[in-house]
């Protein structure tokens, strides 16, 4: 019989906001799998856990997934390499009767790690059972900690990633909300962005939502070089 692949998003850092089912289910499982950004570090996801379920039992097994563009590259051959040794071992224990979770920060359906090995599972076996459990992702979290509204009646709502290659002015004109993901190596773009379109008043910053050094920003100009952080959001509102 074969096992069972969990995807659970475990939210965005506070372990507070992690769904009773997918606690539910990392009780249950024998196998966890850990996305790290950094070969060296340790995983975020990982720590969140942690402090909501006892893993001590668990067979942890770390997978390192570099948080960069690499498309078309040499580096991208490596990063195949990578998630295949990863495709590899998750069908090791699911072939051998083994439930599996794979965790994720955020939702698993929004900009996931996960979604780089799952066309890779599902040719290995087209009948692989896999379960998403959503989670709480950063764009709400973000929302809820700044006290701002994503929608309401037909609002129009774009959520972008901050490198977005497209005219940002005519995205900023066109929907009510914009939410602007990873905005770090960016960010004076989106400031003089939102200042052309006079919409720098109408913006929040909100770094590391729900974890322990979270910021909001109320202001976009009194971010300083060293607020910036991989995990930060811009939300405007008009």
């Amino acid at each position: 019989m074969t096992g069972r692949l969990y995807v659970l998003g475990v939210g965005p850092g506070d372990p507070e906001l992690m769904t009773l089912k997918s606690v539910r289910i990392l009780r249950q499982v024998a196998t966890v799998f850990v996305p790290k950004g950094r070969e060296e570090g340790s995983s975020l996801a990982l720590s969140i856990v942690q402090k909501a379920v006892d893993l001590s039992d668990k067979e942890i097994i770390e997978s390192y997934f570099p948080m960069r563009k690499t498309r078309g590259s040499v580096a991208q051959e490596d990063l195949d390499a990578q998630w295949q040794d990863t495709v590899k071992a998750v069908m090791e224990r699911l072939n051998s009767g083994i439930d599996v979770a794979f965790i994720t920060l955020g939702d698993p359906t929004i900009y996931s790690t996960f979604f780089y090995l799952h066309d890779r599972l599902i040719d290995l076996n087209p009948d692989i059972s896999i379960e998403l459990v959503p989670g709480v992702s950063s764009i709400t979290a973000a929302a809820a900690r700044s006290g701002t509204y994503l929608g309401i009646a037909d609002d129009r709502v774009a959520i972008l990633p901050a490198n977005y290659t497209g005219d940002l002015r005519d995205v900023l004109m066109q929907f009510e909300t914009v939410v602007l993901m990873k905005v770090s190596k960016v960010f004076s773009n989106i400031v003089s962005t939102l200042r052309d379109v006079n919409l720098l008043d109408k913006a929040v910053y909100v770094a590391r939502a729900g974890m322990e050094d979270e910021q909001v920003v109320r202001d976009l100009r009194e971010v300083r070089e060293e607020d910036l952080n991989y995990f930060s959001i811009v939300i405007v509102r008009k």
